[in-house]
């Protein structure tokens, strides 16, 4: 395939799988906007007024680019699951993996299809914590690549996933029993140094620890854990990633069973 087939081939994946999670927007960019808006008021405003300051920040401040992040990864890692999973269940792919078009080719369209609803959904709720409290960015380099990296870290996640589960029960376990336990202590809502030593040793086990203070450094100026080596951390890992999610895409791996 010349460069011209090739971009069409990756417009129209690309293009599927924005249009997929868009015709079903009630379901799939309301919902958290709705959750996310909920842990503002709960959190926020009436935890938050009894816990006070976070780091010299309002708690309010303190926790919304963690909530943001956490909206960031969730849509992520599920757009790329279900959307994966789906046309493996019904056995499209395999005239996907069939065609002409290069493996790398189709691992892109849906991490970028992954991508966009993650930083749709980000921005969504970014755009309601500023109804909440006053945002100020401080490292916008930071800032737009953590949420990049992480967003593609999560959607390639989500392919994985995708490959190895065998019913749609499979592709909730990741997120359930994994996903959402390491965000919630990932630093979301506290800070580390809040924590004993020994949970602040185990805590830097957890790759999410890294995301949120990186991702919080870029709009707070503040972290829990080294900026620059988190950055390099998220993009090894997501490097790794992509690397095993090609080669499971190109053995076939759980699509020619």
């Amino acid at each position: 395939m010349n460069v011209q087939q090739l971009q069409i081939a990756l417009n129209t994946l690309v293009t599927k799988e924005i249009r997929r999670f868009m015709r079903i927007w009630p379901q799939t960019l309301l919902p958290p906007a709705i959750t996310m808006s909920l842990y503002f008021v709960i959190f926020g405003n009436l935890v938050g007024s009894r816990i006070g300051q976070m780091n010299g920040y309002s708690y309010m401040q303190f926790i919304v680019p963690g909530l943001i992040m956490m909206a960031v990864i969730t849509n992520s890692y599920s757009n790329v699951v279900s959307s994966f999973f789906s046309v493996k269940f019904q056995r499209s792919i395999e005239e996907l993996i069939a065609s002409p078009v290069p493996h790398h080719i189709i691992l892109i369209g849906y991490v970028i299809g992954g991508v966009t609803r993650g930083l749709l959904v980000g921005f969504i709720v970014t755009l309601l914590s500023l109804f909440f409290t006053e945002l100020s960015i401080h490292h916008a380099f930071v800032m737009i690549f953590t949420v990049l990296v992480t967003a593609v870290l999560f959607s390639l996640g989500g392919f994985i996933n995708a490959v190895y589960a065998r019913s749609f029960d499979d592709i909730s376990i990741v997120p359930t029993f994994v996903l959402t336990p390491l965000t919630y202590l990932g630093g979301v809502f506290y800070s580390m140094d809040q924590l004993s030593p020994f949970w602040q040793n185990l805590s830097l086990l957890n790759p999410i620890v890294y995301m949120v203070n990186a991702f919080r450094y870029g709009i707070l100026g503040a972290s829990d854990v080294n900026v620059w080596a988190s950055l390099a951390a998220i993009s090894i890992l997501c490097v790794a990633l992509y690397i095993f999610a090609y080669r499971l895409l190109a053995r076939g791996t759980g699509m020619r069973e």
